[in-house]
């Protein structure tokens, strides 16, 4: 069995003259990154690997879910290929995964993230907001096999204010 954690990045800032790829978070996304990874700590397996998004409004989200879960560098990666908007390189990276890992957390963006866990999952999500978390499990040994799971969890800051 394959278990995916789906995270959106917290909600980022656009006071600072910046490009997209260096937007930071504004308050209510270290807020909201914070509530949810605290809350997701207590009712999951910890991920065996987190592959972030080097964006760093990504980055900063995926390490609050880094620290609340105990991950260490080791099994923690950045990589471009999440700063993806249409949902073919997280679909990619997902597929790749080492089948060693059974649950691995990927942080990313939207549209993405909400087309993937449409896709992937058994539960219509309209949006997923922003540091929102969903787990979906796969009946599969292998990455490459999993297309369709069963959406187990969903945690999104509302739940939590």
């Amino acid at each position: 069995m394959k278990t995916l954690y789906l995270v959106r990045h917290a909600k980022s800032s656009w006071k600072y003259d910046v490009d997209d790829h260096m937007r930071p978070l504004k308050k209510r996304g270290h807020n909201d990154a914070t509530l949810v990874s605290e809350k997701v700590k207590s009712e999951i397996e910890p991920p065996e690997k987190i592959v972030s998004s080097d964006a760093n409004r990504a980055r900063t989200t995926a390490e609050y879910f880094k620290k609340a879960l105990s991950v260490v560098d080791d099994n923690y990666e950045l990589t471009h290929d999440l700063y993806d908007f249409s949902g073919q390189q997280v679909m990619n990276i997902i597929k790749s995964l080492d089948n060693s890992l059974n649950r691995v957390m990927i942080v990313g963006h939207n549209h993405a993230f909400t087309s993937t866990v449409n896709m992937m999952g058994s539960e219509y999500i309209e949006n997923l907001p922003t540091s929102g978390f969903v787990m979906i499990e796969f009946d599969e040994d292998s990455w490459s096999e999993v297309s369709t799971g069963i959406t187990k969890k969903m945690v999104f800051p509302r739940h939590l204010k």
